[in-house]
């Protein structure tokens, strides 16, 4: 069970030593303004987050945060980026930010639905092929794609997993799709997996070509209308994909 030290070194992002003696003399009280004097204090995780007032100012204590974020383009998906912005860098100062990591990445040109968490373990639920979560894309294309076919081969051999691919009209199209004045075409695209430019080199196998490309979904959470590009919400990701289990293996053919 988490105690109340760990947790304020945690959130607090300052050593424990200095969160024990916060404690110690009186600078950590609760919201009824009792003072909780105990370090060693265990927090059941049921009742976290909760909000403590450490030398009169509100502090929330978790042990896990996740965000929702709309990543505009020309911004990198990388905590450190010496060209470009990152997508971290837009979070700015968040919960437990040091421990914050992206749920996959969206490359320099794509905008749309990008998560974070804190939890090592959910993480790797969400990105890794075995739990086959489906990412949705909108792309708009410079001309019609063809029809694919069940062989249907990127330029470095690997056979991609169409969930679904179908036109899109332009009204329904997500505010977060940069759509230019030559796009010929619109289009939905789903995956089970996020692939090194997957889905501009499925288009491109199709005698396409991707103008622009917006991911509006990843799994169960879709992208907000009035999450406007750059900015963040925090969600619930633990609850949202608790139950999670790996993808059934496929019969051999």
């Amino acid at each position: 069970m988490p105690r109340l030290d760990r947790l304020l070194a945690h959130n607090l992002d300052c050593p424990r030593r200095q969160a024990t003696r916060l404690c110690r003399h009186g600078h950590v009280t609760d919201e009824s303004g009792a003072a909780l004097r105990d370090p060693a204090l265990p927090i059941p995780p049921s009742a976290l987050p909760i909000t403590v007032r450490v030398a009169g100012e509100p502090a929330i204590l978790r042990v896990r945060y996740h965000v929702m974020q709309h990543k505009p383009r020309g911004v990198v998906t990388a905590l450190r980026d010496d060209r470009h912005p990152t997508a971290r860098d837009l979070l700015g100062d968040v919960p437990l930010g040091r421990d914050l990591r992206a749920v996959g990445r969206l490359d320099l040109d794509t905008s749309g639905l990008l998560l974070w968490t804190t939890e090592g373990a959910l993480l790797h639920r969400l990105t890794h092929p075995r739990y086959a979560v489906p990412r949705v894309y909108q792309a708009a294309l410079a001309r019609p794609y063809r029809a694919p076919t069940e062989d249907l081969t990127l330029d470095d051999g690997h056979r991609p997993k169409l969930l679904a691919l179908a036109p899109l009209e332009r009204a329904s199209c997500h505010p977060g799709l940069h759509v230019p004045e030559e796009a010929e075409c619109l289009a939905t695209i789903t995956l089970d997996a996020g692939k090194f430019h997957e889905v501009r080199r499925i288009f491109a196998a199709l005698g396409s070509h991707v103008l622009g490309l917006c991911r509006v979904a990843y799994g169960s959470i879709a992208l907000p209308y009035d999450l406007a590009p750059g900015t963040h919400r925090e969600l619930d990701l633990h609850a949202r994909f608790a139950d999670l289990h790996p993808a059934p293996a496929e019969a051999p053919a």
